[in-house]
């Protein structure tokens, strides 16, 4: 699935979340309480963790729709970066 990072960073920006309930892949992050404002700052902490840059294809709201879909983002730009 994720590393403990991602899941500590976005559970910051996830207040309807209750601090013990499992994170899912599939859950709708807006559902838990993310907003516009908390998916640019999200972008931006994620970006400053991994080392990558979200291209302009991948600022929608699809990418942020859930935690699965914004890791496979995340970790396609890892290995982008790495190759």
């Amino acid at each position: 699935m994720w590393d403990e990072q991602f899941e500590e960073i976005l559970r910051t920006f996830l207040p309807f979340l209750p601090p013990r309930e499992p994170l899912t892949a599939d859950v709708e992050l807006k559902d838990l309480g993310l907003d516009s404002l908390g998916m640019v700052q999200l972008l931006g902490t994620l970006e400053e963790a991994y080392q990558v840059r979200f291209r302009d294809s991948a600022l929608t709201m699809d990418t942020f729709r859930s935690a699965g879909v914004l890791w496979e983002t995340v970790e396609g730009m890892r290995l982008r970066a790495k190759s």
